[in-house]
C-alpha cells in the first residue's frame, strides 16, 4: 500500500505529492489530531483556514493517509495553537509528527531554582494589594507559562483545587462573542455562560460568597483584540469590587509585553505587576535532566551544556542529545551543529528579508555590546531578537546588557547573512 506525504498548501493537487510507504507514517499523529479536533468540535475546513493548508491536507492528516512534511513544522504548531492544546499536548503532537518539541523544558517537574520562582510569584501577588494581578513574561520556547502544572499545583495548595481557574482565550480572530465567552466559561467550569455579562455574573457570585479564586490566564494576548479588551475589563471590574479575593496571573511573551507597555487602553494591564522568567542555572538544568530519566551531570558537564546552549531550553535539549551521542565532540564542532537548529533559523530568517534589516543584523554581530536590557525594548530589531530567545540579558559591572544568548545563536545569524 502506498500513501502520500502532505507537502502542499492551499490549491495544491494531491497528484503533486510524492508517494511514500505506509511504514513511514506514525498512526499516533492522526489519532492525537482527531481526538483534539473532536474535543473542541473543530472541522477540517476551520483548521485548514487557520493554518494555511488545504482542507484535503488536514483530512489526510486526520485520517492517517499523510504526514506533515519536514517544511510544515510551523503549520503543526499553528494547528496546536488553534486547537488550544497545552504545552505537553503540543509537544506530543509534534513528536508524533516527527518534529522536535516546542517546549522541551515543559515536561520537567519544577525543581531547583524554578520552584523558588513559583513560590515567589504567589508571594508577590499576595503583596500586590489591593490588586493581586501579576504578569509573568517569558521568552520563546519556555511555554506560557513555563511549568504550568507547578503553578496550578501551588495554587491548589493555597486556594483549594476547586478555586483554581485556567483561562486560555480562543485563538481564532473570527470567533463570535457568544462562542468566545462560552469557551471561557467552560474552561472555568461555569455552565450557561454565553456573554461577557453572564461570565462576569457567574464569577461575581462565587466571589460574593467569600470565595478566594486564583485565575491563571495563559496567552491572554491571542485572539480578537476587541473581545480581549472586554475580558480585561471584566477581570479588572471583579478585581476592584472584590479586593484581594481574585488573584490573577497573566502569562505570555512578546505580544503580552506589547499590550502592557503600548496598549494604554487595557487598564487591567496598567495595574498589573511584572515579573520575568529567570535564566536557567545549573541546579535547574540538573532537575530537567533528572526528569528525563538520565543521570544528573557533574559540574563540568552542566557548565558546558549551559555554555553551548546559553540556557535556551530547545538548544539545551539538542546539546544534551549531541553530547550523549558524541561524548568526544569539541565545543567548536558542537556549536556549529547547534547553529543549524531549525528554531534558530525560524527566529532569524524573517529579519534578513530587507537590505536595511540585514545591515542592522550585521552591525549587531560586530558590536561589542548590543544595548541596555530594559523592561521594554524600544528598538524593534532588538525586541524581536530578544523575544525569539536569541538574545539574553547579562549582568556586567555597569549594569545589565543584552548579549547573544550563545555562540551558536551568533553563528546561525552569520550563516544566514552569508546565504541571504
Amino acid at each position: 500500500m502506498a500513501v502520500r506525504v502532505d507537502i502542499a498548501g492551499p490549491g495544491a493537487s494531491v497528484d503533486d505529492l510524492p508517494v511514500v510507504h505506509a511504514g513511514m507514517l506514525n498512526p499516533r499523529f492522526s489519532q492525537l489530531l482527531s481526538a483534539h479536533m473532536r474535543r473542541i468540535r473543530a472541522s477540517a475546513g476551520a483548521v485548514a483556514a487557520e493554518i494555511g493548508m488545504s482542507r484535503e491536507s488536514v483530512n489526510n492528516w486526520r485520517n492517517g493517509d499523510a504526514m506533515p512534511s519536514s517544511r510544515h513544522r510551523d503549520r503543526v504548531v499553528a494547528c496546536a495553537t488553534y486547537l488550544r492544546l497545552t504545552e505537553t499536548e503540543t509537544d506530543a503532537l509534534l513528536e508524533a509528527a516527527g518534529f522536535d518539541a516546542e517546549y522541551p523544558a515543559q515536561q520537567a517537574a519544577a525543581e531547583g531554582s524554578f520552584s523558588a520562582t513559583v513560590r515567589d510569584v504567589f508571594e508577590r501577588m499576595d503583596r500586590s494589594m489591593p490588586y493581586p494581578i501579576l504578569m509573568l513574561l517569558s521568552q520563546a520556547h519556555w511555554g506560557q507559562p513555563p511549568f504550568r502544572d507547578a503553578f496550578i499545583a501551588e495554587a491548589a495548595r493555597r486556594f483549594g483545587a476547586g478555586s483554581v481557574l485556567h483561562l486560555q482565550p480562543p485563538y481564532s480572530l473570527a470567533v463570535e462573542p457568544e462562542a468566545y465567552f462560552r469557551a471561557i466559561g467552560e474552561q472555568c467550569g461555569l455552565a450557561g455562560v454565553d456573554s461577557d455579562h453572564a461570565f462576569e455574573a457567574a464569577l461575581r457570585r462565587r466571589l460574593a460568597d467569600g470565595e478566594r479564586l486564583f485565575c491563571l490566564v495563559s496567552r491572554f494576548e491571542q485572539g480578537d483584540p476587541a473581545l480581549r479588551e472586554i475580558l480585561a475589563g471584566v477581570l479588572r471590574s471583579l478585581s476592584e469590587t472584590h479586593s484581594g479575593r481574585l488573584h490573577l496571573l497573566l502569562c505570555g511573551g512578546e505580544a503580552l509585553a506589547d499590550l502592557k507597555y503600548q496598549g494604554g487602553d487595557l487598564s487591567l494591564l496598567n495595574i498589573a505587576d511584572v515579573q520575568s522568567w529567570p535564566e536557567m542555572d545549573a541546579a535547574t538544568l540538573r532537575a530537567l535532566l533528572r526528569h528525563e530519566g538520565g543521570d544528573a551531570p557533574d559540574d563540568a558537564l552542566a557548565a558546558r551544556l549551559l555554555r553551548l546552549s546559553g540556557g535556551h531550553p530547545a538548544l539545551l535539549d539538542a546539546a544534551h542529545r549531541l553530547l550523549r551521542a558524541e561524548p568526544a565532540i569539541d565545543d567548536a564542532t558542537a556549536t556549529a551543529r547547534l547553529a543549524e537548529h531549525p528554531l534558530l533559523w525560524q527566529a532569524l530568517l524573517p529579519l534578513v528579508e530587507r537590505d536595511d534589516d540585514r545591515a542592522r543584523l550585521q552591525a549587531l554581530l560586530d558590536a561589542p555590546r548590543l544595548g541596555r536590557a530594559r523592561p521594554y525594548l524600544i528598538d524593534p530589531l532588538l525586541r524581536r531578537l530578544f523575544w525569539s530567545n536569541v538574545l539574553a540579558p547579562r549582568d556586567e559591572a555597569d549594569g545589565r546588557w543584552l548579549a547573544w544568548r550563545c555562540d551558536a545563536a551568533r553563528l546561525a545569524a552569520r550563516n544566514l547573512l552569508v546565504d541571504a
